[in-house]
């Protein structure tokens, strides 16, 4: 309704970013919706969302002495393969306030407050949007990464709607609905999916994971594996007692142990990492953070839940 509206979302949304461990590359609010780029940390983006979205209606209804729903639909997400669409998805976001006429040109567009652009080319600081990486791809310093990125999103200022960059990246990988509907014909029908932006292979690989990890996490739920058993495994592998693994313990080998039951319980099991902080008597924060320094620890030094003995 108002700018204290708008500071009050993007406040919000540095909080909720800076707390689950997400990277947000590009967003832009306007009056009625809003964008955002974020790669998602130990926290999943539908967490991120509801914690944003929720948080954000309840603030509203209150300063506007309103009640009920405030958002129209769920929010809608799409996968994104990185490369080579987070260029053109940065682009593509930023220049939505231009394209609906909230700003006039890219000069209105710099000074644009609501929007990750206006960060990007230094008018702005915001420590909680990762500048850092988006520059990087333009440039190594600084100040001449921030002319080259301003010079390609003017070069996207004429280029409208882009359907391109709306999911579905299998069936533009094969040459169209054209070309699919020849494959089905043809009996080799590919699986598309628009919840997902990338390239065949990428779309393919996802949906195959996720079948992986859906299957994995019930199967080991079907051989007794729970999160008690999973806190054992990580208490023998670091050489703890089982007790020091529940609370805050700041020891070495209780951090590392705890942050292996965080990574295997959310990966393996698939539990939330509200429901394992609950259980291990920590925050959803600090199992965030815990979720991803084990799977740090899995990487660099082998550790594995099954034991190969």
């Amino acid at each position: 309704m108002d700018e204290t509206d708008m500071e009050r979302f993007v406040g919000r949304l540095g909080a909720v970013v800076g707390e689950s461990g997400a990277s947000c590359f590009a967003w832009a609010l306007l009056p009625n919706h809003g964008h955002l780029l974020v790669r998602s940390g130990g926290v999943p983006v539908t967490r991120v969302m509801r914690r944003l979205l929720t948080g954000h209606a309840v603030s509203f209804n209150k300063r506007q002495t309103r009640h009920g729903h405030l958002f129209q639909n769920r929010y809608k997400s799409i996968l994104c393969q990185e490369e080579p669409y987070v260029r053109e998805l940065v682009r593509y976001i930023h220049l939505n306030p231009l394209r609906a006429k909230v700003v006039r040109g890219l000069g209105g567009l710099d000074e644009y407050p609501y929007s990750g652009h206006s960060a990007l080319v230094g008018r702005v600081e915001r420590p909680w949007q990762d500048t850092g990486y988006i520059l990087g791809m333009f440039g190594r310093d600084e100040e001449e990464a921030r002319g080259r990125y301003r010079e390609f999103v003017e070069g996207g200022i004429r280029g409208g709607r882009k359907p391109e960059l709306a999911g579905g990246g299998l069936v533009r990988s094969a040459g169209g609905w054209s070309e699919v509907r020849r494959m089905r014909k043809e009996g080799a029908a590919p699986a598309s999916d628009e919840r997902i932006l990338g390239d065949g292979d990428f779309v393919e690989r996802v949906l195959r994971e996720a079948e992986e990890e859906m299957s994995r996490a019930t199967r080991l739920r079907r051989e007794g594996w729970t999160l008690e058993r999973v806190v054992a495994r990580a208490a023998e592998l670091c050489g703890v007692e089982i007790d020091v693994i529940y609370g805050g313990s700041k020891a070495r080998a209780a951090s590392r142990a705890r942050s292996l039951c965080s990574y295997w319980a959310v990966k393996e099991l698939g539990m939330s990492a509200a429901a394992v902080a609950r259980e291990l008597g920590t925050t959803r924060q600090a199992a965030s953070i815990a979720t991803r320094r084990g799977e740090e620890l899995v990487r660099a030094e082998g550790f594995t839940l099954m034991s190969t003995e």
